[in-house]
């Protein structure tokens, strides 16, 4: 078996990662547990060639869905058009009112993009879903690759492959990009987050600040930290790991206890860059995703280079013949739901459960999305000392700054579950490094 010098080291991979705090927290029930994420030492091999086509349509994407939210949240040119319904804009979770006709620095939107892909077994690649508000995972393929190298120096030695260490590099000149002068900072929520390790793993790795709320004060419409000894130092750019909704206290969610009052007046006026921008999340809804290739030969002129999931919105009456007549061959999504949960497979349907999600999804058209199960290749993982086949997916990095880049790695997730294509975190995964090879 290939690498078979690392595939040896898979405990004391795991064990290094337990050490050093690589973890996730979830909330179940009110109550905040974490937990590690298991690791498996058989890497996801891509060729060059591939990932350069790839990262080719991966820059297409993100490049058209950045127009889409300044058009959206400006002209609204592509709904004047006719391409996208108003229910798909305004009738969003994501969309904020509070973001309209305000321009990010540069109008960069979404500066770290995580795009969630398969590759089914016909070998085409597949884009599930979008994640432009707050996406994870980068860490985690970083420090294990380098465990990696400690446990078992000999097989990067033997295997030509992309460094996956130009991640912090990669952040960094994305932040400087937008960086309006001032401190760089990564704003956590408190280690009660569920990806705190990966929030102080970044502050460390790019050199920048890892603050919470507290630290942050405005003032005469600029944004300062607060040193331990009382000073306080203008911040430039805002690395923001805190959701939309709680970010402002005065502009949002008045409860929020973490936000910083008033940041938002400072963003709106130019005077501090928020990575990503508020607002990102009607890009991201799983009802506009199924507009992201008109997007593409809206805003581009060009055809799109990497294929979605084949998708129905049964807000339309043709799809929803379509959806109710293929139910139990479909995968059916909540648009307001993330990390694995509010996906249900319609042959896994009690005969009471389908009518009652049918009666549901008549009553609430434009809350679903209905997909065709991509048959995805699985990878092997090791269980008990030997390889088994486990669905996994791809989570790609693509940052915006003075061009796209995209990170050649990425964090490939696994089921654990032998019977499950679901591979979020949150729901039991694992995860593997992603070894995009060299020429």
């Amino acid at each position: 078996m290939e690498n078979l010098s690392l595939l040896n080291h898979t405990d004391a991979v795991n064990e290094l990662l337990a050490r050093y705090g690589v973890k996730f927290g979830i909330y179940k029930n009110n109550v905040f547990k974490e937990q590690l994420f298991p690791f498996d030492s058989i890497p996801r091999i891509i060729e060059s060639d591939e990932f350069a086509y790839l990262e080719k349509g991966l820059k297409q994407r993100v490049t058209a869905l950045n127009l889409f939210l300044k058009d959206i949240y400006s002209d609204k040119k592509i709904v004047k058009d006719g391409v996208i319904p108003e229910d798909f804009i305004f009738a969003s979770s994501g969309y904020m009112v509070e973001c309209e006709g305000v321009r990010p620095v540069k109008d960069i939107y979404s500066h770290i993009s995580g795009i969630d892909l398969v590759k089914g077994k016909d070998d085409e690649w597949y884009i599930l879903e979008d994640n432009l508000r707050v996406p994870s995972g980068a860490s985690y393929p970083m420090i294990a690759r380098e465990l990696c190298r400690r446990c078992s120096p000999s097989t990067f030695r033997e295997v030509r492959l992309e460094d996956n260490r130009n991640y912090a590099k990669l952040l960094k000149r994305t932040m400087d990009n937008v960086n309006v002068g001032g401190l760089a900072v990564i704003l956590t929520p408190g280690r009660y987050n569920a990806a705190y390790f990966e929030h102080s793993f970044l502050a460390e790795q790019t050199g920048a600040l890892l603050v919470n709320g507290s630290e942050l004060i405005v003032e005469d419409d600029k944004l300062y930290f607060i040193t331990a000894d009382g000073r306080k130092e203008r911040v430039g750019v805002v690395y923001r790991r805190i959701s939309d909704e709680y970010l402002d206290p005065m502009n949002f969610n008045p409860e929020s206890v973490i936000g910083i009052p008033h940041i938002y007046d400072v963003f709106r006026k130019g005077n501090v860059a928020l990575m990503n921008a508020p607002g990102n999340g009607v890009a991201d809804d799983k009802g506009i995703y199924y507009f992201v290739p008109k997007m593409i030969k809206y805003y581009l002129g060009e055809e799109p280079i990497l294929k979605n999931a084949p998708t129905y919105l049964p807000f339309y009456e043709e799809d929803m013949k379509f959806t109710l007549e293929h139910f139990d061959d479909l995968v059916l999504k909540d648009v307001a739901e993330a990390g694995g949960y509010g996906v249900v497979f319609g042959n896994t349907m009690t005969k009471e459960q389908k009518e009652n999600f049918i009666e549901l999804l008549k009553r609430e058209p434009r809350r679903f999305i209905a997909q065709e199960v991509i048959d995805f290749q699985d990878l092997d993982i090791m269980e008990n000392g030997e390889p088994v086949p486990r669905k996994a997916d791809l989570r790609a990095f693509v940052l915006m700054a003075d061009e796209p880049l995209v990170w050649k790695s990425g964090l490939t997730r696994f089921s654990r579950n032998p019977d499950s294509f679901i591979v979020n975190s949150s729901q039991g995964g694992g995860f593997k490094d992603t070894w995009v090879l060299s020429r």
